[in-house]
């Protein structure tokens, strides 16, 4: 009886799951931990570039995210919920740690396939992609998470402006000087 109760909550809405949570359900919150955890790691990761700094600190969003349930007003998805506190956590692990000159985001390579491609296609492909890191890295904070919130995770302006506290128009505007800076920093180097 269990076991079918545990797994049929996988299949329950976020929304039916936060109203169990604020419940006291914590099994209901398990499942949004199973749900988001992967995803939450690997944006804190891009920001944090250290396995076990991104472990520790998505721990400490859904600590902090199941402290906070009952407070949750739901106006915004879980999912951009949990966003919005990993986002926060990391830039203060990162400002803390005095990390900002060092972040390099050449982690964000989504692994070229090679299986086609000659020696030479591949070490082409592998500079442009240093190249793209460089200058990604280069962009000021804003614009730079702007870039990834956008091309990386591809999320809507919506929930970047939710996440950042920030107006549509404004996002938009710095990804698209983000964009241009970016293939004007390829352009020269290639």
């Amino acid at each position: 009886m269990y076991m079918a109760y545990r797994e049929n909550m996988t299949e329950w809405t976020d929304k039916e799951l936060v109203t169990r949570c604020k419940s006291g359900d914590r099994h209901a919150f398990d499942t949004l931990v199973i749900r988001y955890q992967e995803r939450i790691y690997w944006i804190i990761k891009r920001i944090v570039r250290n396995h076990e700094d991104a472990i520790d600190i998505t721990q400490d969003v859904f600590v902090k995210a199941y402290q906070k349930m009952s407070s949750f007003r739901e106006d915004s998805g879980v999912y951009t919920w949990l966003y919005r506190i990993g986002i926060n956590m990391s830039l203060n692990h990162v400002r803390k740690r005095k990390l900002r000159q060092l972040l390099s985001l050449d982690d964000l390579s989504t692994g070229i396939s090679s299986t086609e491609q000659t020696p030479a296609q591949d070490c082409e492909k592998e500079e442009i992609q240093r190249l793209i890191s460089k200058a990604i890295d280069r962009l000021p904070e804003k614009q730079r998470l702007v870039f990834l919130f956008r091309y990386y995770d591809e999320l809507p302006y919506e929930d970047i402006s939710t996440i950042l506290g920030t107006s549509v128009g404004g996002l938009k505007a710095n990804y698209f000087h983000a964009v241009k800076k970016i293939e004007a920093f390829v352009k020269n180097a290639l």
